[in-house]
């Protein structure tokens, strides 16, 4: 039989099973409830197949969506790179009242010194349009009473690759608040002994809106040894942080070669 009778007998076996129970669906209200009762156990065990198929067909095809690049990359950009937990589903999906330290993925920790540790980290599906990823990153803050707290993100070797004080490293965040929050990013580069640091304020970040935000990191700002570069990580820092939930809909960092001036 050619593949493409195949498809079409396929697709129409696929259609009628629809009909079918999109016309039982209609009929609930004057089904007798002995059938009733046999439906409803049909139903149960095709909903339970139908979530199988639908969670290994996500798992597979997020292996194989990553996730768009921004379009408005500068000219010069070597290097390329968004976090695997938003990119990928992890393993947990989420973690609720975490110790400080505690780990999302292999890139994410959370960082904290709320005794009551009221706090839960899970990754989200994204579907708003600004978000260019898979996966976000929700942070629900119920109540805090430290006085600091950051999600840090390990950057791969490969950020290292070319890194050198003429270099300007990109971040391009997608995030929206519950409440009013200023939030921090810090870039930090691990060369020999030393740590360098820069920081750059995101935004007062206001409720009711998905924010698109692009912060540049400028190499030249910092006195790191370009022949002795270990490691780099950024911090996301949450000023005041008491009752409510951050939505990190995509990170994305990159660098590319600073305008000679």
């Amino acid at each position: 039989m050619p593949r493409l009778t195949r498809r079409l007998i396929r697709d129409l076996v696929r259609a009628r099973s629809v009909r079918r129970w999109e016309r039982l669906a209609d009929d609930i209200d004057r089904m007798p409830l002995a059938n009733l009762r046999g439906l409803d156990d049909e139903a149960r065990t095709l909903r339970r197949s139908l979530n199988r198929i639908v969670a290994r067909s996500n798992a597979r095809l997020d292996l194989h969506r990553p996730g768009a690049e921004p379009l408005d990359l500068p000219s010069g950009t070597t290097w390329r790179w968004r976090p695997q937990l938003m990119a990928a589903r992890t393993s947990p999906r989420g973690i609720a009242a975490p110790e400080s330290g505690t780990r999302l993925a292999e890139e994410a920790a959370i960082w904290h010194d709320c005794p009551e540790r009221a706090l839960v980290l899970r990754q989200m599906r994204n579907s708003r349009s600004a978000e260019l990823s898979p996966y976000g990153l929700l942070l629900e803050i119920l109540g805090f009473s430290g006085s600091f707290l950051s999600i840090s993100i390990d950057l791969p070797q490969a950020a290292l690759n070319g890194l050198t004080r003429s270099r300007i490293v990109r971040l391009a965040s997608v995030m929206s608040v519950e409440r009013p929050m200023n939030i921090y990013a810090r870039l930090n580069v691990g060369h020999g002994p030393n740590t360098d640091q820069l920081l750059r304020h995101l935004g007062d970040l206001q409720p009711g809106r998905t924010t698109s935000l692009v912060t540049e990191f400028d190499m030249f700002r910092i006195e790191m040894n370009e022949k002795r570069l270990e490691k780099i990580w950024l911090d996301l820092i949450f000023e005041s942080p008491h009752m409510n939930a951050v939505r990190i809909g995509d990170l994305f960092l990159s660098h590319h070669p600073r305008a000679e001036v």
